[in-house]
């Protein structure tokens, strides 16, 4: 009995803020490496690049990207995103999240999940107006 008050309660998780490599690293469209370790999707536009967080806005189940129909798809109860996250089918309330990305010293991407950005319900949504929820790249 003694010896558990050496021995924490603690569940190891992940940084919230981690590097995920070069912008030449990722190709035009969805890049879904990191969606089981970090649940977001990279997607690289032909002049920027930005993370969407893979949780949907309805009741929080995971969706999936589904490269077919160049949408995501929430699997349970079939909640429709077009590739920059934005709702359009299904009882989503707003788009997903897109997560806080910026270069490093060395050039590399950092994302940070604890700092997200979102659209209000209803509301038109400009990611672009803050400079943090995406990168320019060429």
């Amino acid at each position: 009995m003694f010896l558990r008050f050496f021995f924490p309660r603690t569940l190891f998780e992940p940084s919230s803020r981690f590097r995920i490599g070069y912008p030449a690293d990722f190709s035009l469209g969805v890049d879904e490496r990191f969606k089981q370790s970090h649940r977001i999707w990279v997607v690289r536009q032909p002049d920027k690049l930005f993370v969407v967080y893979a949780k949907c806005t309805h009741l929080g189940c995971t969706p999936n990207w589904v490269e077919t129909e160049n949408k995501y798809k929430c699997p349970c109860h079939g909640s429709g995103y077009d590739m920059e996250g934005r709702n359009f089918e299904g009882p989503a309330p707003r788009p997903m999240d897109r997560a806080h990305v910026e270069f490093d010293a060395d050039g590399q991407i950092v994302v940070d999940i604890a700092r997200l950005y979102s659209c209000p319900p209803g509301a038109p949504c400009q990611f672009e107006t803050d400079p943090n929820s995406y990168l320019v790249v060429s």
